[in-house]
């Protein structure tokens, strides 16, 4: 009975006066978690492709980027880019500083990660493409890079979890994401364990489900479906024409 009572009083917040605000709140962590992985990755790759030049000043500046960003706190990068660059003349959007933080120390691990999976495409692959006459462009785009995504999805997607949940840290700039607006209902309600407890379950609610998905995506991808309709659509016509021949 005690341990019922606990628990009834326990959750006592009006839920539905502030489902407006998480809404917001959710949508707010989406928009940051997109915004940032897709520059996270463009930028990631890029710098991936520099450490793999034969330049050795572009990999030393890769590398050099690589190490900076990996070796400092994510909240630290945040500060310095929300408070530290209007001290320079360079003052950003809340959006716009939160972006670029996360886009900035999220890339410097998927370098890491899109190098390693480039550098597993075995080297005689290459050399066969482009003993076929091949460019170095197509080689990578048609040989390498589809064989590349295969290895680095797994770490890929935990990069995208792991992004999603980072989100939060943006708490310090409020930036009106969720943990933003948790804390807005925290300071209102007086409910700290109740209000934290809740969001907690929605951001287990979010991960939860994505990364699941994610891994279900890539043990299909493992399993040798293609990635792009274009593929399929080869795949699907060179077994039409195997049959064909065999009958």
């Amino acid at each position: 009975m005690a341990l019922f009572t606990a628990f009834e009083n326990l959750f006592q917040v009006p839920w539905n006066d502030y489902l407006g605000n998480i809404g917001e709140g959710l949508l707010r962590t989406l928009g940051y978690t997109i915004g940032s992985f897709i520059g996270a990755t463009a930028l990631g790759l890029a710098i991936a492709l520099m450490r793999l030049n034969r330049s050795k000043l572009i990999r030393f500046i890769a590398a050099f980027y690589t190490e900076i960003f990996k070796n400092i706190p994510l909240l630290a990068i945040i500060f310095l880019t929300y408070f530290g660059l209007p001290s320079v003349g360079v003052k950003l959007q809340v959006f716009e500083a939160g972006v670029l933080s996360l886009v900035l120390f999220y890339a410097a691990y998927l370098s890491e990660i899109f190098r390693a999976a480039i550098s597993g495409v075995h080297r005689g692959q290459q050399e066969a493409s482009e003993a076929l006459g091949l460019s170095r462009g197509k080689t990578f785009s048609h040989v390498v890079l589809p064989q590349a995504v295969r290895l680095a999805l797994p770490g890929t997607n935990t990069m995208f979890v792991d992004l999603i949940k980072s989100t939060s840290l943006l708490v310090t700039i409020s930036a009106a994401e969720l943990m933003t607006n948790a804390q807005l209902i925290a300071s209102e309600t007086f409910r700290s364990l109740e209000v934290y407890l809740v969001i907690s379950a929605v951001y287990f609610a979010i991960c939860y489900p994505v990364s699941q998905s994610l891994l279900f995506l890539e043990r299909k991808i493992h399993a040798g479906i293609p990635l792009s309709i274009g593929r399929r659509r080869r795949l699907t016509l060179a077994k039409t024409l195997l049959a064909e021949g065999r009958s």
